[in-house]
């Protein structure tokens, strides 16, 4: 009996020195949030590191490794089994219109229109259903995909909607049409002259179609959007990106109310989305923000301009150093002209704020990259970047990387563009145009986006646009100017770590390291890995925010 009694003594205090062992180990331990494991991540950081399991703690990576190597340093409040699951960055789009795509997801859906008519029956469809309109506005027609590719003219607009305001803007957001009731409230007739800009006219009648600078002349008479409809305009875009996989952006071209509101948003927690914000640069936000420093939280960023060179191609407002080899003697044109353009280049050059300038055409890209040469003076770390860079002259390349300019491409524009693309430019100019490997090469890096609205938001669409160079039917078979496509990891690259860098962010986001906000995505396709048609159709599994779980599918 006491034998027994002396044994059952000795278990219990192996039990209890077992126990205060286990609590000594797990004092040890550095507590944290979650433990994300059985995944295949990859961490996009600068050795392109993959591992199977990560730790998060009050909104960032805390470690990455394998689940028994971190659970053996850290006490975790929850542990997700990824289900080996492939887990990314969150993406980035390095050039967006976030606000804009909000108002474009309440208005009239115009993109994949064959014709004017279905614009037409679209608009009918879309009054029926919101009869009280006081303004009818839409985006996304293209005369490019019609079998008449010529602009539309507004007389059966003036017949639907002779009583309230019609902008039904093109798909590049460069050109509109607008009906009769728009064009008498504002004066405009065939007299009316504009400076970068353009009033269509046929048979000396205006059309209704207007370019470019032409739309301030109506925008006074397009009723105010309330600030209700703007709100509910970025919450629908922030669901409609998080859906997507993107975790951070920059929306290229704001006013300074519209980045007061979403801060105020953000601030409030009504907002999530982290924001690269652009200032349009006019002379009412410019006279405002250089008279302050760059303004940054975890979410928004403000420390750069936005500047408009020209416009698109598609609507012939991209300014060319040759004329359009469809239209003689049509340039285009600059939006501004040099004088004005260069004393903003140089007021920014004596500020904090970084510069972007939208260049289309090879000249418009000249000017800015001589300007942008002419005050940056060599090698520098302030990163202008010209957004789009999309029609470059063969000597004009050089320019990137001897004054550290960084080119913002948007992948599907070229699969979007090649099909008429050579109208407008000929054989020999498009070769340098939509090059993207030839503009990677000259910094070593190059932030990708999609320029949404304008495009699809679907990230997948440009990592299948930047690898293959075909459209969604697999055409051309070759690929389009396939030398000018990007690699895999390039594209991944393009798509996180490097639209960080270029918003100066790449020490907080972009890839998958310590230290760095908690913010990606799971999927179930291997984007280095899986066919290319997989890729394009995949969907998000999950996207995370600060380690939080913003969508799920």
């Amino acid at each position: 009996m006491e034998a027994q009694k002396n044994l059952m003594k000795k278990k219990t205090s192996i039990i209890l020195l077992s126990i205060y062992l286990l609590n000594i180990s797990c004092n040890q331990k550095q507590k944290a949030d979650t433990l994300f494991y059985n995944a295949k991540v990859y961490s996009v950081d600068s050795v392109n590191s993959t591992f199977t399991a990560f730790v998060v703690k009050e909104g960032k990576f805390l470690a990455i490794g394998d689940e028994r190597e971190l659970l053996s340093k850290y006490a975790v409040n929850e542990k997700i089994d990824v289900g080996w699951k492939f887990v990314y960055p969150g993406f980035n789009d390095a050039h967006a219109h976030f606000y804009g795509f909000g108002l474009y997801l309440q208005q009239v859906d115009l993109t994949k229109t064959k014709s004017w008519n279905e614009v037409i029956e679209r608009c009918k469809l879309f009054y029926k259903n919101h009869p009280d309109l006081k303004c009818l506005t839409g985006r996304g027609w293209d005369q490019n995909d019609w079998e008449i590719k010529e602009f539309p003219a507004n007389d059966e607009l003036n017949k639907l909607f002779p009583n309230i305001a019609v902008m039904l803007k093109r798909v590049d957001g460069h050109a509109a049409i607008v009906n009769y009731f728009l064009l008498n409230k504002s004066g405009i007739n065939k007299n009316t002259k504009i400076s970068g800009g353009e009033i269509v006219l046929k048979n000396e009648i205006p059309t209704g179609v207007l370019i470019d600078n032409a739309f301030d002349i109506v925008k006074k008479y397009i009723p105010e959007i309330s600030k209700e409809e703007k709100i509910n305009a970025l919450i629908e875009a922030e669901k409609n990106c998080f859906q997507n996989g993107l975790t951070s952006l920059c929306d290229a071209g704001l006013d300074r109310d519209m980045i007061e509101l979403i801060d105020s948003l953000q601030r409030s927690g009504k907002l999530s989305m982290r924001i690269y914000a652009m200032i349009n640069a006019s002379e009412n936000n410019i006279n405002y923000y250089l008279k302050r420093e760059p303004y940054k939280t975890d979410k928004l960023t403000v420390c750069s301009f936005k500047l408009y060179a020209d416009g698109a191609l598609g609507s012939r407002g991209a300014c060319l150093l040759h004329p359009y080899s469809d239209k003689k003697n049509n340039y285009g044109f600059l939006l501004s002209d040099k004088e004005k353009l260069e004393k903003t280049v140089l007021q920014i050059s004596q500020s904090k704020y970084q510069l972007c300038t939208h260049c289309i055409g090879d000249s418009a890209n000249r000017l800015m990259l001589n300007l942008y040469a002419k005050y940056l003076k060599g090698k520098n770390k302030k990163r202008w970047r010209i957004e789009h860079a999309q029609v470059i002259d063969e000597n004009d390349f050089k320019y990137f990387g001897a004054y550290n300019i960084i080119p913002s491409v948007q992948p599907t524009h070229a699969t979007s563009d090649m099909k008429w693309a050579i109208n407008r430019l000929g054989k020999e100019r498009l070769k340098n145009a939509y090059a993207y490997k030839k503009l990677l090469d000259q910094n070593g890096w190059l932030p990708l986006g999609t320029d949404f609205p304008v495009e699809s938001v679907n990230p997948f669409f440009t990592f299948y646009s930047s690898v293959s160079r075909k459209d969604e039917n697999g055409l051309p078979q070759n690929g389009f100017q396939i030398e000018n496509a990007l690699t895999r990891e390039e594209t991944l690259r393009g798509m996180s770590i490097w639209p960080a860098k270029a918003a100066f962010e790449e020490k907080e986001k972009g890839s998958i390291e310590p230290g760095k906000f908690a913010d990606f995505i799971i999927l179930d396709v291997d984007l280095l890995k899986n066919e290319m048609t997989n890729i394009r159709n995949s969907k998000v599994k999950a996207t995370y925010l600060n380690g939080i779980l913003v969508y799920t599918n």
